[in-house]
C-alpha cells in the first residue's frame, strides 16, 4: 500500500509518515514547505528522507497534486493553514489552501476514473464546533454562539444558555453537534470535510473526516505562532519572559498528544468500515490554559512571572472537550497519553532548539491592527 500524506513535511505528517512505514506501508508525501512554518529548515527530516517520495508543491497546484496522486492507494490530506486568529484577516490565504487544496484534489481524481485511492481522511477540527456543547439545568443539551465581544469585555467569559439565558457547563461534544465555526478557519475545515463526505459517496471512496482537537507534541513548529500556546508559553518561559494568559484563564482545551493522533489516524487505513464518517479525536481530558502556564513554568524552573491579562482574540472559544464514542466504536481509538505527561515529552524536546520569539510578537501587533486582539495595553 502507497499512502499520500499532504502536508507531509509538517507536524502531524511526519509523525504519521514514521507510523506508516513502520508498518511496512510505501509514503508519498507533497508539501510546500510554508515558511511560517519550516522557517529556514525547508528539508525532511534525516530519519524520514531516504524512505519517502517526497513531491515538492503547493497543495493547490494541479501538477504538484497530480505527481503525487501517481500510483497511490491511500490519501490522509492534511495539508492546511492553521491558526485561528489569523484566519480571521487573512482569508484569502485561507481559502486558497485549505479550500483550494481540496478542491484540487477532488477534481483531480472526478475527472480520472482510473485511479486507484481507495480510501481518504481528512483532516477535519474540532474549530467547525464552535462553542461546544453544554449542559443547562432547565433546557438540558444546548449549544451556545460565539460569545460577544460586548460580554469579554466585560470580563463575562462564560458562555450562556441561548435558550433561558442562564449559566450552562460545558460537556463532551458529540460528532451529532451542530456546525457553527467562530473563526473562518472553523468555517474552512467544515467545509473540507463536507467536500471529502460528499465527494466520498459520489466517487464511492470510504472517507473520514478526523475532527483532531488540540494537537500537540514533540516536532510542532516552534517558529510558528499559530499553532497553539504550548510553543508560545514553552518560548517565553525559556526566555524568561512574561507568560500572558488571555481572558481570566480558565478557558480549556482538549489537548491530544501527536502519537495518538497518527494512531487513530492510521487506524482510518486499516478497519473494514465502509461509507463516510466523522470522528472525533480527542484526549478525555480538559485542560485549562492557567495550568498549561503553571506547568510550563514549573518545568524550566523559569523565572517568567503569569499575568492573566483579561485580553481576549476574536474567534477563539471558551472550552473544548470531545466525546470519544464514535472513535472507540469505528476505530477501536482510546486515548493513551495524559496531558501532563505528554506536555514533559514536548518540554523535553523544546530544550534542544533556541527560544523563537519574534513571531509571537508580530502576531500580536498584527492582530491588534486589525482589531482582534481585545484589551491587552
Amino acid at each position: 500500500m502507497n499512502t499520500l500524506i499532504t502536508g507531509g513535511a509538517g507536524f502531524i505528517g511526519t509523525h504519521l509518515a514514521r507510523l506508516l512505514l513502520a508498518n511496512g506501508q510505501e509514503v508519498t508525501l507533497l508539501d510546500n514547505f510554508l515558511p511560517q512554518v519550516h522557517a529556514g529548515d525547508e528539508r525532511l527530516p534525516a530519519d524520514l528522507a531516504p524512505h519517502v517520495r517526497l513531491v515538492t508543491g503547493d497543495v493547490a497546484d494541479q501538477s504538484a497534486m497530480s505527481a503525487a496522486l501517481q500510483g497511490v492507494d491511500n490519501v490522509v490530506h492534511l495539508a492546511a493553514e492553521t491558526g485561528t486568529g489569523q484566519s480571521m484577516y487573512e482569508v484569502m490565504r485561507y481559502e486558497r489552501t485549505n479550500l483550494g487544496g481540496t478542491a484540487t484534489l477532488y477534481e483531480l481524481l472526478a475527472k480520472n476514473p482510473r485511479h486507484k485511492v481507495e480510501r481518504i481522511v481528512v483532516a477535519s477540527s474540532r474549530a467547525i464546533y464552535g462553542e461546544g456543547a453544554y449542559r443547562c439545568e432547565k433546557d438540558g443539551i444546548v449549544y451556545p454562539s460565539a460569545r460577544s465581544v460586548e460580554d469579554k469585555m466585560a470580563g463575562k467569559f462564560d458562555p450562556l444558555c441561548p435558550v433561558c439565558g442562564e449559566s450552562c457547563e460545558t460537556v463532551p461534544t458529540t460528532e451529532s453537534a451542530p456546525s457553527q465555526p467562530s473563526s473562518f478557519y472553523g468555517l474552512t475545515k467544515q467545509v473540507q470535510e463536507q467536500t471529502a463526505m460528499m465527494f466520498g459517496q459520489v466517487l464511492g471512496i470510504p472517507s473520514f473526516g478526523l475532527r483532531y482537537q488540540n494537537v500537540y507534541g514533540p516536532g510542532q513548529s516552534l517558529k510558528n505562532p499559530y499553532t497553539g500556546i504550548l510553543g508560545i508559553f514553552c518560548n517565553l518561559a525559556r526566555a524568561g519572559r512574561k507568560l500572558e494568559i488571555f481572558e481570566d484563564g480558565q478557558e480549556s482545551r482538549d489537548f491530544v498528544y501527536v502519537d495518538d493522533v497518527v494512531r487513530a489516524t492510521a487506524r482510518c487505513l486499516e478497519v473494514t468500515a465502509n461509507g463516510c464518517h466523522v470522528v472525533n479525536v480527542g484526549s478525555n481530558e480538559r485542560t485549562t490554559v492557567a495550568h498549561v502556564a503553571e506547568q510550563v513554568k514549573s518545568f524550566y524552573q523559569s523565572s517568567s512571572t503569569l499575568e492573566v491579562t483579561g485580553a481576549f482574540r476574536d474567534g477563539d472559544i471558551r472550552h473544548g472537550l470531545a466525546d470519544l464514542g464514535q472513535a472507540k466504536a469505528l476505530l477501536g481509538y482510546e486515548p493513551q497519553w495524559r496531558f501532563d505527561d505528554g506536555l514533559r515529552q514536548f518540554l523535553e524536546w523544546a530544550e534542544r532548539y533556541e527560544p523563537q520569539l519574534d513571531a509571537y510578537q508580530q502576531s500580536l501587533k498584527e492582530m491588534a491592527e486589525k482589531g482582534l486582539l481585545h484589551g491587552r495595553s
